[in-house]
């Protein structure tokens, strides 16, 4: 139903615009114009669309009991109304206000400080100010005349669109307040918590960033004061520097907060926004609007919001994916082999709904194929927004989505859930949803399909250019560009062929070589630098005592050595060549490293042990092979506190242990049961040594289970994103490689630009010169900007004397004014031309002009200087002739 309204308006829409043309030819200028001021009349004021549903009536009246009778705007109601039943809604609404309240008709024309009412059983929508009356398909069930009359407001009024939306049931309106936004008009919603049923008013607040909340009776004031902040005409017309550097600094401040950069976004658009956002605000001044943005971290992010314009819905432009469905994508999948997967990317995504289309649409493609192949699609959809694509991930949408996806498919692809419907799995597995700046990240490559639509439209030309040739790069030849319906290559159409130019698709050529570099989107990470660890050498201190205790140190001590945290050997005392050895291969002093046999095992547990705090770890009996024999040591190990230039290193000190043997026997007088003893005692120490060693282990152990089941975690919930970055990593890869190609191309093209721009300024110069008029160019201030030759007769003029100015010049001719009458015309803007005469005696007629611009402003004067000679001498001549003759008849 809502298609065949829209396509209704669309169609009426064609026929006025056709209308217009054959006028244009059959009347002439002036019935073209009288024609267009017709058109845009019924665009004058606002048309303000309210939707309601259960508990809307008393919202009602407090909106209608609040609001003046004269604010200059159309009321249309649109409530959900019993087919059977006879509205009694216009009679009870004309009791509460004084405006004249009326029930809707067909082709009524909508006037202002009026309040129309839809009737039972129909469905409402306008065009050109005209409301038209539609027949419901559905006789009961679910019925969406919100959504229906706010699109086509939207479409009818754009920036003069007003959307309400009050209590209610269900999710009505919520896709007829998005067509509003995106067409740049306002939306109001009441304050859920004052509404008797809040489920309408929830989901319009889902979806969009709403201009207003409040409760109903504060609506109609907060209206009324918004309007009073709307500017007639686009400042930027004629942008004063103030107001260009107050819209820089809120583009310096969305960068900041968000890390995007608006700069290359169209101004209107930025501006109409920012308009919006200050008459929310009732701030009449930008100056003070980007106060509030400093002191307002929040407005920042819903400006931010706003700027997005993320407005999406699904099958949206009906004919485009029709025209994929039966012709492109067929064609597409018989070329391509088994077992191929295809890749498709979706900039700009918003909440998923065009990439869930296309996994819909080639699914049903693929079936209408006679020769079956196992093809698969990964369609990498992607947005700046990242509220956006986490609604995407779900894949749940409210249930007036029936208004867009027809029942067949509604039963095929989606699962009904509470309120709304969600994509079932085989939907969602083909699509992969990832946060990207589609202008600095790198893009997604060796792409058969790119749908880029209703994005472009809100980008400056450069951007556009440049955005266009990186889908060229990214598509393979043969791949499917989709564009939206106001969008067109424009002058980068090299390396696209036109399917269709009316629904702007597009196939990829085969191509050799770019004709131009483009800057490639990247981003890296940034490299961690990594700080090389200082190593604190202790401080000799030369003088006796530092001499005597080296000498004790290494003569008496037992052998130690100093280690920093990661076990890397700083400094060495006495021998320790019966513990430690050098390892085979690179030299590599640690300490873990260099144990040995016996030491090796121990040494890694105790070491971790000393490092949880101060105190001394001891290793006691710990047996070491040494070189044809085996060594009892005492290994005592110890994180140093004091002082805090040695602080966090660690001392490890090797003490000899000597055969213990029974006091007062000689080791020949010990027995068997002795000897016996004495093992008993090692293997008790060496089994405790094992137990406080499986001790450390399965604490370390579960600290390591609980690490590993947190990065678990973390790890799949960023799956999908880690899956987007190594793509991203691929392209960048293959940017560097094309980089070299690309820079000699572009090196060319320069060339070739310099000399086209050589050859027009030579042209521009024999012309001028051609015309044989001196003439003399000057900028505001009355400098020198150029001139012809044939000015070096008159003023004494040299190359040096560009942008000195030229009154400063000595002139031949005999006009003194000639500086005042520049001045004069910059002023008044009125032409000034006047005779005279050279010292040598030769006339010439000097008009002094403003220099306008290609966009009609004045940048300086041109002053031309025509040779009169001839005719002012005829003149002289011929006035002397009649003077003698006047004298002779007089005479006579």
């Amino acid at each position: 139903m809502t298609d065949n309204i829209l396509d209704f308006l669309l169609d009426k829409k064609k026929s006025i615009q056709l209308e217009s043309k054959v006028s244009n030819k059959n009347m002439g200028v002036k019935s073209s114009k009288n024609h267009s001021l017709n058109l845009l009349e019924h665009k004058t004021f606002p048309i303000v669309g309210i939707g309601a549903s259960a508990g809307g009536l008393e919202a009602l009246e407090q909106f209608f009991g609040n609001m003046p009778i004269d604010t200059g705007m159309a009321f249309v109601v649109v409530t959900h109304l019993d087919p059977n039943h006879v509205g009694m809604m216009p009679e009870l609404l004309q009791r509460i206000t004084k405006m004249r309240v009326m029930q809707a008709t067909d082709n009524l024309k909508v006037q202002q400080n009026v309040v129309y009412v839809i009737p039972p059983n129909k469905s409402l929508s306008v065009l050109s100010g005209t409301l038209h009356l539609f027949d419901p398909v559905e006789s009961r069930g679910l019925r969406l005349p919100i959504d229906i009359f706010l699109r086509s407001l939207a479409l009818d009024r754009h920036e003069l669109a007003i959307g309400v939306i009050l209590s209610g049931m269900g999710s009505d309106g919520s896709l007829g307040v998005k067509s509003i936004k995106e067409n740049n008009g306002i939306v109001l919603v009441q304050e859920p918590s004052s509404a008797k049923f809040d489920a309408m008013p929830r989901s319009a607040i889902e979806a969009v960033i709403v201009d207003i909340v409040a409760p109903a009776n504060e609506l109609p004031e907060r209206l009324i004061s918004y309007n009073k902040f709307i500017p007639i005409e686009n400042p930027l017309s004629e942008t004063e520097s103030k107001i260009k550097s107050n819209l820089e600094k809120i583009i310096i401040l969305l960068r900041i907060q968000s890390g995007h950069d608006f700069s290359l976004y169209k101004k209107n658009t930025l501006f109409r926004r920012i308009e919006r956002r200050k008459g929310v605000h009732q701030i009449d001044n930008i100056h003070t609007y980007v106060r509030f943005l400093q002191e307002n971290p929040k407005e920042v992010e819903i400006l931010f919001k706003e700027l997005l314009i993320g407005v999406t819905s699904f099958f949206r432009d009906t004919p485009v994916w029709e025209k994929l469905k039966n012709e492109i994508l067929p064609d597409l999948i018989e070329v391509l082999p088994d077992d191929y997967i295809m890749r498709a990317w979706i900039p700009a995504c918003s909440t998923g709904e065009e990439a869930y289309s296309l996994a819909m649409i080639f699914t049903e493609a693929k079936e209408k194929i006679k020769k079956k192949k196992n093809l698969f699609l990964q369609i990498f959809a992607t947005d700046l927004d990242n509220d956006a694509i986490d609604k995407a991930r779900k894949g749940f949408f409210p249930a007036n989505i029936v208004a867009d996806v027809s029942p067949d498919r509604i039963n095929r692809f989606f699962v009904s859930e509470g309120d709304g419907y969600r994509v079932n799995n085989s939907i969602r597995e083909m699509v992969i949803f990832a946060p990207q700046n589609v202008i600095k990240d790198p893009p997604f490559t060796k792409l058969d399909i790119l749908s880029c639509r209703n994005m472009l439209i809100y980008m400056e030309p450069i951007l556009q250019k440049k955005l266009i040739a990186l889908f060229n790069y990214s598509l393979n030849p043969g791949g499917i560009l989709v564009l939206g319906n106001a969008e067109t290559l424009g002058n980068q159409n090299e390396g696209f062929e036109a399917i269709d130019n009316k629904l702007k698709i597009y196939k990829r050529t085969i191509t050799n070589s770019e004709t131009e570099l483009f800057d490639f989107p990247s981003a890296f990470y940034p490299n961690k630098t990594v700080t090389a660890e200082k190593k604190n050498q202790p401080k000799v201190i030369e003088n006796i005592q530092a001499l005597a205790d080296q000498i004790i140190l290494q003569t008496y001590s037992p052998a130690s050595v100093l280690v920093n945290s990661k076990g890397d050997i700083l400094y060495i005392t006495g021998r320790t060549g019966k513990y430690l050895e050098p390892v085979a291969g690179k030299a590599n002093w640690n300490i873990h490293a260099m144990a040995r046999e016996g030491l090796q095992n121990e040494l890694p547990g105790a070491f971790r042990k000393a490092m949880n705090g101060f105190e001394p770890v001891i290793l006691d009996g710990i047996k070491v092979g040494t070189n044809g024999g085996r060594q009892l040591l005492k290994v005592t190990i110890q994180q140093i506190e004091k002082p805090d230039a040695l602080r966090g290193m660690v001392m490890i000190v090797f003490n000899d242990l000597l055969p213990k043997t029974e006091e007062g026997e000689s080791s020949t007088d010990k027995s068997d049961p002795h000897k016996s003893s004495k093992r008993k005692k090692e293997d008790e120490l060496e089994l405790k040594r094992c137990h406080d060693e499986m001790r450390v282990l399965r604490e370390e152990m579960q600290t390591s289970q609980e690490e590993l089941k947190s990065t678990n975690e973390e790890l799949q919930s960023t799956n999908e994103e880690l899956q987007s970055t190594n793509e991203e990593l691929t392209t960048s890869k293959e940017e560097m490689q094309s980089l070299n190609e690309e820079l000699q191309t572009v090196n060319i093209e320069l060339q070739s630009k310099v000399s086209d721009f050589v050859q027009a300024d030579n042209d521009m110069k024999n012309l001028l010169n051609s015309t044989e008029i001196a003439t003399l160019f000057l900028d505001k201030s009355l400098n020198i900007r150029r001139y012809t030759d044939a000015v070096i007769n008159l003023f004494k003029l040299r190359k040096t004397d560009i942008g000195r100015p030229f009154t400063d010049l000595v002139s031949d001719l005999e006009y003194p004014e000639i500086g005042n009458h520049a001045v004069e015309v910059l002023k008044s803007l009125k032409p000034i031309e006047m005779a005279s005469i050279t010292k040598g005696g030769k006339w010439y007629n000097v008009r002094i002009m403003p220099y306008r611009t290609l966009d009609d402003r004045i940048d300086g004067l041109v002053i031309t200087f025509s040779d009169i000679t001839i005719a002012k001498k005829l003149e002289i001549e011929l006035k002397r002739a009649n003077e003698a003759l006047h004298k002779e008849k007089k005479d006579q």
